[in-house]
């Protein structure tokens, strides 16, 4: 296994130091087990979410039904504990999600929870925001660029409020996830208001199997066809289109869904889509973990890993429009921004996957996107 954070390396073998972490004396799995039980308490207590709303907690209650702020932070506070509960069943107790309630001095704030370096998770970040202020000119930019055409050299007030995670696997035959969903709001004047929705999933495997690639793009077909038969094959085109690693001629991987000013047909209608496309996020994914997660790797499938970690860290810094919105405005959290990198990753001059390997047969694949369904 290697590992390289910022230059710095070494070396161990993957299956040793997993063998390591599973020998254990039948009083420390007894304890495990103890330490289990009381970390996953600790999602199923009697408050809803995993620290306090960002926003007035009976202010949400009262305004749940007449307010889309309210019913969209209530909506990612939830998921951000449902998601974090299956996950944690799926790691060994020792490694726990650590939350963190952030305020910023601009408005509003966040809640990031994470777990790394973990058995099953080597990183695995799900974390929602609630943010409000005014919307500093160089997101406007950002925004325009892509045609929003908001007004430019205007103080404008905005509010944003989503859930992003990244879930990145300790084994090679668990595929890296990603989603977020998110709400927007500018106001760009009295009494108007302009807002939309945004968001996606997409699927970065380093080993393919067809089947879960093939069931990944399905279900995410089905839910996408309860609300619009056009969004799977628009959405999906955008994901590909937009998940593109450009200076390698490559995708970041075998897609998903993603869009973006989502308005029509109203706003009703686009939060349950984006509720829906939320819902669908751990019957998506957990089964691939449970499938994978103990399967055999070797140095060969690490080496491999964190080469396309490398190509995932290139996308997000140079691409990627979210990061660099967060990267904009003020007060950001650069370490909840950043939470999408992965732990290790790693760059070899020069590399190729050899001829016929399973590396090159995927490699070909990210060159040329697929369909699934």
């Amino acid at each position: 296994m290697v590992f390289l954070t910022l230059g710095a390396a070494f070396s161990v073998s993957g299956l040793s130091l997993l063998k390591s972490r599973c020998k254990l004396k039948a009083s420390e799995f007894d304890q495990d087990q103890e330490d289990n039980q009381a970390h996953l308490a600790m999602f199923k207590g009697s408050m809803p979410w995993l620290a306090e709303p960002l926003t007035d907690k009976g202010e949400l209650l009262r305004s749940e039904k007449d307010s889309m702020r309210a019913r969209m932070e209530l909506m990612v506070l939830k998921a951000q504990k449902d998601i974090c509960y299956e996950l944690a069943k799926q790691e060994n107790s020792r490694y726990r999600f650590r939350v963190d309630r952030w305020e910023r001095e601009e408005g509003g704030g966040g809640i990031t929870c994470i777990i790394q370096d973990g058995d099953t998770f080597e990183k695995a970040g799900v974390n929602i925001s609630v943010v409000h202020g005014i919307i500093p000119p160089s997101a406007v930019a950002q925004m325009n660029s892509r045609g929003k055409n908001l007004p430019e050299g205007k103080t404008m007030p905005f509010f944003a409020c989503g859930i992003s995670s990244v879930i990145h696997p300790r084994n090679p035959n668990v595929p890296t996830i990603h989603f977020n969903f998110r709400y927007f709001e500018v106001e760009e004047g009295p009494s108007q208001t302009r807002w939309w929705f945004g968001g996606g999933c997409d699927l970065t495997p380093y080993y393919l199997d067809e089947d879960d690639a093939k069931r990944f793009h399905r279900t995410l077909k089905h839910t996408c066809d309860k609300h619009n038969d056009d969004y799977y094959e628009k959405f999906k085109t955008w994901c590909d289109n937009y998940f593109k690693i450009k200076h390698r001629g490559i995708t970041r991987g075998i897609g998903g869904i993603f869009f973006d000013d989502l308005d029509l047909p109203n706003k009703n209608s686009c939060f349950q889509f984006v509720k829906d496309c939320t819902d669908t996020i751990v019957p998506i994914f957990l089964p691939m973990v449970k499938k994978h997660k103990n399967g055999a790797y070797g140095y060969k499938e690490r080496e491999w890993q964190l080469i396309r970690r490398g190509h995932y860290a290139e996308f997000n810094l140079v691409y990627d429009r979210g990061t660099k919105f967060g990267l904009y405005t003020p007060g950001a959290r650069y370490e909840s921004i950043l939470m999408s990198l992965p732990l290790n990753a790693k760059w070899s001059y020069m590399y190729q996957p050899k001829p016929g390997s399973r590396e090159e047969k995927l490699t070909e694949i990210l060159k040329n996107p697929q369909e699934w369904v």
